[in-house]
């Protein structure tokens, strides 16, 4: 088998012996089995070591890090931002809120501990992350503006990947509204592997927003692990168009009673475009709510993948759980997969999953090219009101019509 990747811990700076020790048992882990391919039953619809093999030559870490460009600030919305670069931490800037309430810096890899092992993308995490950052909210603190992180790769970044983590602590009675933001337009083949864990108190809430600016010949993989306490609110939203590969990862334990959770996507691909969302969702504690409602629309060559699992524990009586994926096929070559999945040990849930997929309703274009509205533009409005759909918990407000008109864009292909 072709030999396509070489990494080296040596590359990382102000390593420990005993963190060198552990890293080297890590990125060995790796080695044993490589990028996940379609023997592994949760990458059976991406098979990411074959897609690697033909996009890249040599893949290598590299720790060095250039100067950052000039950040271009979204004006749309008034917010505090976080910036990272190549997934090291910049700058941050925290104008709108009592500073003293929040508590940003570099993440600690000398107090990490490993987490439980997912795939070998998680030990090439542990075995060459650097970077990254910790946040954390002050308990009965809400912030009044918006969070920005800004992820901008230079395009230095050529057949490399990038290894990092995060991880946000949201206290006791507080909220935040995060929006994670990748702007950036190379031309290069890079990839980005990052695991971020999201820890969230009693009666706290997040609205956590996935979106970028442009596409690139960026591979994203993205682990996302939340953990929720009693009366804890979690929203994600995921808005998606432009990656040659991206996989968003998502793990949310509902872990004491009265807990919520919801996936909302919106996933718009052309050409080769190729993505996946898969979701564990466990109900660990009773009372707990999950929904998720996932829509592709699929053009050209391009595949989408939904791979859902909601587990309910035996103890976990009252659980509401719901899951439906739905896609828009718009041409012959296009594909998209769709594996639902309900574990349950609980007697006493309500628990309900479907997926669909189909062509666009050719009467409704009709319809419209009858009221004298262009077929192009009459297939638009159709897929953006398809897809807008999933905004529609979002609050009025500038940061909604941001991501309306984001997502906008992406289907008019701009």
């Amino acid at each position: 088998m072709k030999q396509y990747y070489d990494f080296k811990i040596e590359k990382i700076k102000d390593l420990s012996s005993d963190e060198i020790k552990l890293r080297k048992k890590n990125l060995d882990l790796f080695y044993q089995t490589g990028f996940p391919n379609k023997k592994d039953e949760d990458w059976k619809f991406s098979d990411l070591n074959s897609i690697l093999i033909k996009n890249f030559n040599n893949i290598t870490n590299n720790d060095c890090l250039p100067k950052e460009k000039n950040l271009k600030l979204i004006e749309e919305f008034e917010h505090n931002f976080i910036s990272l670069y190549n997934g090291r931490l910049m700058s941050s800037d925290f104008a709108h809120e009592e500073k003293n309430k929040i508590l940003i810096e570099n993440f600690n890899y000398k107090k990490e501990k490993n987490l439980d092992k997912k795939n070998s993308l998680n030990f090439l995490n542990h075995a060459l992350a650097s970077g990254g950052f910790f946040l954390e909210i002050s308990e009965n603190y809400e912030l009044k503006k918006p969070l920005v992180i800004y992820n901008n790769f230079s395009n230095s970044q050529k057949e490399t990947i990038v290894n990092y983590k995060n991880l946000i602590i949201v206290n006791e009675n507080s909220k935040l509204n995060l929006i994670n933001y990748i702007d950036n337009s190379s031309k290069e083949n890079f990839m980005a592997n990052t695991i971020e864990n999201i820890k969230m108190k009693k009666n706290s809430s997040l609205k956590n927003v996935l979106i970028n600016n442009s596409g690139c010949n960026g591979y994203f993989y993205k682990y996302l692990k939340s953990d929720l306490d009693k009366n804890s609110n979690l929203e994600n939203y995921l808005i998606s168009s432009g990656f040659k590969f991206n996989k968003i990862d998502i793990e949310i334990n509902l872990n004491e009673k009265h807990s919520s959770s919801s996936v909302f996507s919106a996933l718009n691909l052309i050409n080769n475009e190729h993505q996946e969302i898969k979701t564990r969702i466990n109900h660990n504690a009773t009372h707990c709510r999950s929904y998720q409602k996932i829509k592709n629309v699929l053009h050209n060559e391009s595949k989408g993948v939904y791979q859902g699992k909601i587990f309910v524990k035996n103890i976990a009586q009252k659980t509401d759980a719901y899951q439906l994926s739905r896609a828009l096929i718009l041409d012959d070559a296009a594909e998209f997969d769709a594996k639902p999945e309900l574990e349950i040990y609980a007697d006493d849930v309500k628990c309900s999953h479907g997926s669909t997929s189909g062509s666009i309703d050719l009467d409704s274009i009709h319809y419209l090219k009858s009221r004298g509205i262009p077929e192009k533009e009459a297939f638009q409005m159709l897929i953006n009101g398809f897809l807008g759909e999933i905004l529609e918990q979002l609050s009025e407000g500038k940061l909604k019509n941001f991501l309306i008109e984001k997502l906008e864009r992406q289907i008019n292909g701009h």
